[in-house]
């Protein structure tokens, strides 16, 4: 069990250094900020792609429960593993929702 849990946050911080260095790699040169998006990389897709995962992982948790509560399943230990899977991933995400804030915030408050 812990052993599927390290392996999946594994995965997750490889994924996450990838998106990092994809990101570094397509950041245009300061000549041309502003002139065109970088081309592979949108914050704004990462983020949607991040919450329909977590949705996805949400509602497979509420099914498992589910299954388990009306006595289609007797899996309690995987039910219960998913829905903290979910819970977990929902509070990552506020996380970087919170530190994109903050981010926002600093260069809104930045001197022209």
């Amino acid at each position: 069990m812990s052993n599927e849990l390290a392996g999946l946050i594994k995965a997750d911080l490889a994924a996450l250094g990838n998106d990092a260095r994809a990101l570094g790699a397509s950041i245009a040169p300061a000549a041309n900020f502003g002139m065109q998006e970088p081309s592979g990389f949108s914050f704004a897709q990462s983020m949607q792609d991040a919450f329909s995962k977590i949705n996805t992982d949400e509602r497979m948790a509420a099914q498992k429960v589910s299954d388990v509560d009306s006595g289609k399943s007797d899996d309690l230990v995987g039910a219960m593993l998913a829905s903290q899977e979910a819970s977990l991933s929902f509070s990552m995400l506020m996380q970087v929702r919170n530190k994109v804030m903050g981010a926002v915030d600093e260069l809104i408050k930045l001197p022209l």
